[in-house]
């Protein structure tokens, strides 16, 4: 009973989170790398991520695998608009940014098959205050996550969560004299209630983190990948689920950045590990950002 129960939680919640409803948020983890904290000078600009997760296996609460013939492949595209203005606020750049997410979701579980494909839940930040030293950059907003994804509680596979989430961020990157770098984006989720079924998810924190180093003044390479942790219990009509149905996840790889004229190329693979109440998995990233 238990099993089919996650079964059943995940099908209806496998978003751009790539977990169960109380196991990941919307953000997808990992997104962020080098000079994660480095907001770009005034000006407008586009960013693209493009990533694939693989997974065969759902882990429990004690990290084993619970779901035979399980799998998911997720494909997102992500369009990123950022506009950093010459104002002054705090003594830093005020900012903004709105994130569009177009989702292609497959999924295979002893209760089925499903695909999906559509508009997923679009992130708005109107205020995204960044400062800039010599070796420290650090940036600061609120994202609000927008329930625009398509959503069904009956349906196997959604892109969308059907919930809002107010999500705090604080990013950093410090960078060395001789090329050396250590960036991290720091992010807390409070969600709210899915009308739909009840649920409202617990609270989460989640980083991505980067040690590069800058080869020239093309290459950079380096390690990265994300850390996530749900702090709060799971709750469904106000009581709690289960054992608070809790997800954790700990992943790694490594990454490349190619610095062209006027735009850079970032190609990196995550690998996850630690995994409890989620899909554990594979991600593949390109990212590209261009100057307008």
């Amino acid at each position: 009973m238990k099993k089919m129960l996650l079964v059943i939680l995940f099908l209806g919640f496998a978003g751009l989170s790539f977990a169960t409803e109380g196991g990941g948020g919307s953000y997808p983890n990992g997104a962020e790398d080098f000079m994660a904290g480095a907001v770009p000078p005034p000006g407008f600009y586009y960013i693209n991520y493009t990533v694939g997760y693989f997974s065969d296996t759902f882990r429990d609460s004690h990290g084993k695998s619970i779901i035979p013939g399980f799998e998911l492949t997720v494909i997102g595209h992500v369009s990123r608009f950022l506009y950093v203005t010459n104002k002054k606020v705090f003594g830093g750049n005020w900012g903004m940014h709105v994130l569009i997410p177009l989702m292609s979701v497959d999924v295979k579980t002893p209760a089925g098959k499903d695909s999906k494909f559509g508009l997923g839940d679009i992130f708005i930040d109107p205020c995204i205050i960044s400062w800039h030293s010599k070796n420290f950059h650090s940036a600061a907003g609120i994202e609000v996550i927008v329930p625009t994804g398509s959503y069904d509680k009956n349906d196997i596979a959604n892109v969308g969560r059907n919930y809002w989430t107010v999500e705090p961020v604080f990013a950093f990157t410090y960078m060395t004299d001789t090329g050396w770098e250590v960036s991290g984006k720091f992010m807390y989720d409070i969600n709210f209630e899915n009308d739909a079924t009840d649920y409202k998810s617990g609270q989460e924190f989640h980083c991505d983190y980067t040690i590069g180093k800058k080869i020239n003044e093309r290459w950079t390479l380096g390690v990265g990948g994300y850390w996530y942790t749900q702090l709060t219990d799971d709750k469904q009509n106000g009581v709690k689920v289960g054992d608070g149905n809790k997800g954790n996840v700990f992943a790694m790889g490594p990454q490349v950045k190619y610095d062209a004229k006027r735009m850079s190329f970032i190609m990196k693979y995550q690998k996850e590990m630690s995994v409890e109440n989620k899909p554990e998995g594979d991600r593949f990233w390109l990212k590209l950002i261009i100057p307008l």
